[in-house]
This record gives C-alpha cells, structure tokens and sequence, in this order.
C-alpha cells in the first residue's frame, strides 16, 4: 500500500498546496482573520476545508489507476491479493475468476466514487443544496 500511496504523493502535495494558496487569496479568508480568528482556526477551518476539494477529487480519480497498479506492486513483491490473483487468472486463462475480480473491482471503484461524492457533500454544503 505504501509503494502505490508514495507514487501519487508527490502529485497530491502539489495540488494541495495550490490550492490552499488560491484560496488564501480569497475574500473570506480576509473576513475571517479580520474578525479576528486565530491563524491556525483561519487555515483549518475555512482554508483546509476549501482546499481538500480538488485533492479528493484526484484521489477518487486515481482509485482505478491504484487497483491496476496493485498488479505490478503484489507481483513484484510476492504478496497475495486481488492484483496477483488477476495476474495468476490470466497466465491460467481462468476466465470465471478474472471476471469476478474484474466485478469486484468495478465495485470497489463505485464505492470509492459514491464516498467522494459524499466527501463532496460534506465538505462543501453549497454542493448538498444543490446550489
């Protein structure tokens, strides 16, 4: 898990860190430090929150991408999972099995998406009303 999670961290860093210093630039943050609040309440509770859109967004897009990465990585390194499991499916020619991997993943992937869907909701609420 770390070996994939180490490959995409760098690309999530950077897209995190653009985005916290967009919206640090925005007129709300300027509010919130002249009401008075702290730094540290201004980052974690207006700035983070704003800024985590854009990295939860890559994350659910990249979940498939880690599924099929998880084949290289278990094969590689001898480890038993859902990966090796579809590599052994296809030097085997075991078509049962490689479908049903392939089912499993596509709901993994659905269920990765419908929990960034509720991230989404839950981290901006204009988007939960509908605005």
């Amino acid at each position: 898990m770390a070996t994939l999670a180490l490959t995409y961290l760098a690309t999530y860093l950077r897209i995190m860190r653009a985005s916290m210093l967009e919206v640090l630039t925005l007129d709300f943050v300027r509010t919130a430090r002249a009401k008075g609040l702290g730094e540290t309440a201004v980052v974690l509770r207006h700035v983070l929150r704003n800024a985590l859109l854009p990295g939860v967004t890559l994350m659910g897009l990249q979940a498939g991408t880690m599924l099929g990465g998880s084949v290289v990585v278990e094969s590689v390194f001898a480890l038993p999972g859902l990966g090796r499991l579809a590599y052994e499916s296809v030097v085997q020619r075991d078509v049962n099995t490689l479908l049903g991997i392939v089912f499993v993943s596509a709901l993994l992937v659905i269920a990765i998406n419908f929990i960034v869907d509720m991230l989404y909701a839950k981290l901006d609420p204009r988007i939960a009303s509908g605005r």
